[in-house]
């Protein structure tokens, strides 16, 4: 009985443990506050961390507009310079487009102008053929006009030389690429002064007054009395370019010798004895050449349209035409050796080939007036340039300034020219 009693009793009692761990209690709704973000950033954070005191730097958002006007104030040459970097990209890309352009013009007005003096000329010769009794007014109308047509074309084309123009264009895209090579080591070595800015929109002005663009006003004369060097450069220029070179804030000593003066002054007398001389003298024979042809062109298609009037009016009416169609053929001649020779552009290559030679006569003279060394450009930098310039080693520059002065000295000519470029 007592047992029955004691396992009633388990027996209720782990009912009521099963049935208090069935029932679980409804939990308390618990409200979790987030903790705000810290303001200290995560490179501030990282900085402390560990013992990293101070090894990344702590980059602030800040509002950039004071500091590009503050930077643009202190470097205000720099500005201006990267200012005329793109005018001068623009010139470029301007000479390049219009010599394209005109090299077309001589292409296409050689082409047209032999084909109406060739057409009219063959007319010519047809009423020569058909002779006097035949009724030639058409023809003789019509060659009559074409030949007019090409002298007036052909005077157009003689006075503009489009062959000259084109060189013109491909000397002043040249001289603005060397311009803005210039201009780009400048922003790349350091920061420009005023001085230098000035300069170099001095450069550029130079550079327009020598290769204008336009034709009506302001055109170079295409027939002078005598070749004149072309001149791209201001006229001060190596009085402003004399100045202390410097390197790290101290001025260098540049190695100026007596020898080296002495070899560029060596130097200067052959290109004034020989290259500059040469030059100018086969220009003058170009310059001579090209004025033959462009006055004989429109004279002989003129004579040709004077003539084609005649044919088959009077008794001389078959000599008339052989008149006109043989002048046609003369002026069709003369006119591709002018503008498919290009004699026009070969005046102008001489011409700045003793531009060029004078260029480095100047800037040798100029250099060498200056008294003080300290002033000057690095000798040895100067003398590698002259070299570069004339296409020869410094071993090569050296030789030619000793067979100089042994040619001076002994009184004798010089055959060596200073340049092996051209």
């Amino acid at each position: 009985m007592a047992s029955l009693q004691a396992s009633s009793c388990l027996v209720s009692s782990s009912s009521k443990q099963i049935h208090a761990a069935m029932s679980v209690p409804k939990l308390p709704s618990i409200r979790f506050s987030v903790p705000k973000v810290p303001t200290q950033k995560l490179s501030e954070e990282l900085n402390t961390r560990d013992g990293f005191m101070n090894k990344i730097p702590v980059v602030k958002l800040v509002d950039r507009t004071p500091l590009v006007q503050e930077s643009s104030s202190v470097s205000m040459a720099t500005v201006q310079l990267y200012a005329i970097l793109e005018a001068v990209v623009d010139r470029v890309e301007m000479h390049k487009n219009i010599g394209e352009q005109r090299e077309n013009w001589n292409t296409l007005l050689l082409n047209s102008i032999n084909m109406i003096t060739l057409t009219a000329a063959a007319m010519a010769g047809v009423t020569a053929a058909g002779g006097a009794g035949v009724s030639v007014l058409g023809l003789k109308l019509a060659s009559t006009l074409l030949f007019s047509a090409a002298t007036g074309m052909l005077a157009l084309m003689n006075k503009i030389q489009p062959s000259q123009l084109v060189e013109e264009q491909r000397n002043a895209t040249r001289l603005f690429k060397q311009l803005q090579s210039q201009i780009q080591t400048l922003l790349a070595v350091g920061s420009p002064s005023k001085e230098e800015v000035k300069d170099a929109m001095e450069k550029v002005l130079a550079l327009d007054k020598a290769y204008p663009l336009p034709l009506i006003g302001v055109m170079l004369e295409k027939f002078p009395e005598s070749l004149e060097p072309a001149l791209w450069w201001p006229k001060n220029q190596f009085q402003k370019t004399n100045k202390e070179k410097h390197f790290n804030g101290k001025a260098e000593r540049n190695g100026w010798t007596e020898e080296l003066e002495m070899e560029m002054r060596e130097v200067v007398e052959v290109i004034k004895r020989k290259d500059s001389e040469d030059y100018e003298r086969l220009g003058n024979k170009a310059l001579k050449i090209n004025k033959v042809l462009a006055k004989s062109g429109p004279l002989l298609t003129g004579i040709a349209a004077v003539s084609s009037i005649f044919m088959a009016s009077t008794s001389n009416g078959t000599w008339a035409a052989i008149v006109a169609a043989v002048a046609g053929a003369l002026a069709s001649a003369v006119n591709t050796f002018e503008h498919a020779g290009q004699v026009g552009m070969v005046f102008e290559m001489y011409r700045n080939n003793a531009g060029f030679f004078k260029l480095v006569q100047e800037s040798i003279e100029s250099t060498l007036d200056e008294s003080e060394v300290e002033k000057r450009e690095n000798g040895e930098l100067f003398e590698m340039k002259v070299a570069l310039q004339l296409g020869r080693s410094l071993s090569q520059l050296r030789d030619v300034a000793k067979r100089s002065s042994y040619s001076r000295i002994e009184g004798s000519p010089i055959d060596e020219f200073a340049s092996k470029l051209f």
